[in-house]
């Protein structure tokens, strides 16, 4: 698989919502006041170890082995907001096996695909509805064995060995090898291609995640196949958007936007001639969008002006890729023309249910993996979250995106 390459101008996008303007750095940021790190670090420790990553900068990224290797939060120092989102009331209560352990995180390993005949979220013979989706115990429950590079501060190694079922009967034995990695700045710029302005503090880290086919039998299309897929879980407000940029000319529709109902087009703006789309992510109205590997780009990312967040999420792939598994949660006539980027709102699962905790995430997923015994698939993701000025985050969206935080507003 290709290494992600630095962000280009005319192909790349990312952030949403609000335009240029907005309080100063100094002004107090309106909206109520997040967690900080080192609450929500405190909070996390009262259940179970936490490994606390630096980047030597002051940037900081809390990772838990026992809640599956996840990278619950990151932060810019701290006493600064937690910019993960975590499920307080779910970890208080310490439940485990339902349906989703929804303990938060901003970049948690899961396997694709969720529903669909080869799906890993219902059992054989199960309809494809929420009251039957079901997370496979091997991503709900169970530390992960973790470990640091001598003398590192700003790396830890996690693992484990899983074994799942999908929807068809097929079985499959997954050693799972994930590398945490906190970048500098100077990384940031490296990747970005451009230094960014005095005002912008920044935080960011990058998942390597390794899947290993250790059953002594190959995985096959006609028996079903997994992909990386990697969830990040933000704190939703009013303001807050995700964008996707995508590729105006390709063939195909631009996004699917069915997968719990039609999106309102009042949370869905696609511009077509443009080549991105815009997403509301409020954490009140349940609703998922994908794209595929015609149209998607290697980043999206949301951005909240209340905040002055800038977040960018960046992935691997090989462009020569073109099959990925299909999540949908229906019998599938292309199990192998999924999405590989996606984005979600949380919002009550049902008429007079409630969510499932309010949040919205950013995934995005390996091409699906055909591997023979002993072969294996990496997927990198990396993360960005930068905070600054509106003038110096703008600019970053003109270099980056080749828009301006403006266009968001349309």
């Amino acid at each position: 698989m290709h290494e992600w390459m630095p962000f280009l101008p005319a192909l790349l996008a990312l952030c949403a919502c609000a335009s240029a303007g907005g309080a100063s750095p100094e002004s107090p940021r309106k909206g109520p006041a997040r967690p900080t790190f080192d609450e929500e670090v405190a909070f996390l420790r009262r259940s179970g170890p936490v490994t606390v990553l630096k980047d030597g900068e002051g940037g900081l990224v809390a990772v838990s082995p026992k809640y599956q290797g996840r990278v619950m939060t990151s932060a810019i120092d701290p006493e600064g907001p937690s910019f993960g989102w975590i499920n307080h009331a779910f970890i208080e209560a310490g439940r485990t096996g339902t349906a989703f352990d929804n303990y938060g995180g901003e970049d948690r390993f899961w396997l694709g695909p969720e529903g669909g005949q080869f799906g890993l979220y219902f059992a054989p013979g199960a309809p494809f509805t929420f009251a039957s989706w079901q997370t496979p115990q091997a991503f709900n429950e169970g530390a992960w064995e973790a470990s640091s590079p001598p003398g590192s501060e700003n790396s830890l190694v996690l693992g484990r060995t899983v074994h799942v079922k999908n929807h068809a009967g097929t079985t499959f034995d997954v050693a799972i090898h994930r590398t945490v990695t906190v970048l500098s700045r100077a990384e940031v710029e490296g990747r970005l291609g451009f230094a960014v302005g005095p005002s912008v503090k920044m935080v960011a880290f990058e998942t390597k995640n390794v899947i290993t086919n250790v059953g002594r039998e190959a995985w096959t299309e006609d028996r079903g196949l997994l992909s990386v897929w990697i969830l990040g879980m933000y704190a939703p407000s009013a303001d807050a958007h995700v964008l996707i940029p995508f590729d105006p000319g390709a063939r195909g529709e631009i996004v699917n936007d069915r997968y719990f109902g039609k999106v309102p087009a009042e949370r869905l703006v696609v511009h077509p001639d443009l080549g991105f789309l815009t997403f509301k992510c409020d954490g009140t109205y349940r609703s998922k969008i994908g794209l595929g590997p015609a149209r998607a780009r290697t980043v999206i990312g949301s951005y909240s002006a209340s905040a002055r967040l800038l977040t960018l999420v960046a992935y691997t792939r090989d462009p020569d890729a073109t099959r990925f598994v299909n999540s949908m949660w229906e019998e599938q006539k292309e199990p192998y023309a999924g999405d590989v980027v996606n984005s979600y709102n949380d919002g009550p699962t049902e008429p007079g249910k409630p969510s499932l905790g309010g949040f919205y995430e950013i995934e995005t997923s390996s091409p699906a993996a055909a591997l023979a015994p002993g072969a294996e698939l990496v997927h990198t993701q990396r993360t960005f979250h930068l905070v600054g000025d509106p003038a110096d985050l703008d600019a970053v969206a003109r270099r980056a995106l080749g828009v301006g935080l403006d266009a968001f507003a349309r």
